[in-house]
């Protein structure tokens, strides 16, 4: 999917509106199953990966709070939708959706199988699903249940959602490493964008903040918005 081109010297401007944009994400509610989700009219991006792939670590960083979004000291306990509002108060325009981890070993096989059909459900029907984010660490790859899962989105994918693979942790690779990673992500992903990165060093922090705000706001015009206050 290729992106807009802006102006070098716009760089800086646009990653300080996305990064502002992130950090006004605040909770909006948790669900436990799909009919449990509000209906609304706001784009939606979910973020999706492995137990342990870093997904809160990245949610966390990309929108400059520590504890938005809550990693469990038990990997695959948390088994709900949590879902965070974007926008100023009161201005909601898009919405991120924090799925669970999945493939978590010690989680009961019938929780796995109850929360691969929410998300299947989830990712092929919820209607105002703009991106998915899909969290890997590099050092493992994409395994067969992120297979399965890009398997779920490719018809979508094909029609139009936005996809990005994010490759967390990417501070435990060397360079070579790392363009081996991307190489070979770039031929699983289907279509969607591959990025590295890493909360540690904020290695794609920036990147990866305006692919999402330009994702949901195709049309608005670039504004020099200052960071907020964190």
């Amino acid at each position: 999917m290729t992106q807009p081109e802006f102006p070098a010297q716009t760089e800086s401007a646009r990653a300080k509106q996305a990064l502002g944009w992130l950090h006004t994400a605040r909770f909006l509610t948790t669900a436990a199953q799909l009919h449990h989700l509000p209906a609304y009219d706001h784009p939606e991006i979910a973020f999706v990966g492995r137990s342990n792939a870093g997904k809160s670590t990245c949610i966390n960083t990309l929108t400059q709070q520590k504890r938005l979004a809550f990693a469990s000291k038990t990997p695959g306990r948390t088994q709900h939708i949590n879902l965070f509002a974007l926008g100023r108060q009161s201005q909601t325009d898009a919405v991120l959706a924090d799925l669970p981890g999945y493939g978590y070993a010690a989680v009961p096989k019938q929780d796995k199988i109850r929360w691969q059909q929410v998300m299947a459900n989830y990712l092929v029907s919820r209607e105002n699903l703009r991106a998915v984010v899909l969290l890997c660490d590099p050092r493992h790859g994409l395994t067969e249940l992120d297979d399965i899962l890009l398997e779920v989105i490719r018809p979508r994918v094909e029609e139009g959602l936005h996809f990005l693979v994010l490759l967390t942790k990417a501070d435990k690779l060397n360079r070579s490493e790392a363009q081996k990673a991307l190489s070979i992500a770039r031929l699983q992903a289907g279509g969607g964008e591959v990025r590295l990165f890493s909360a540690l060093k904020r290695q794609g922090v920036e990147e990866t903040a305006v692919l999402l705000h330009d994702w949901m706001h195709p049309a608005e015009p670039i504004a020099d918005t200052p960071l907020p206050d964190q």
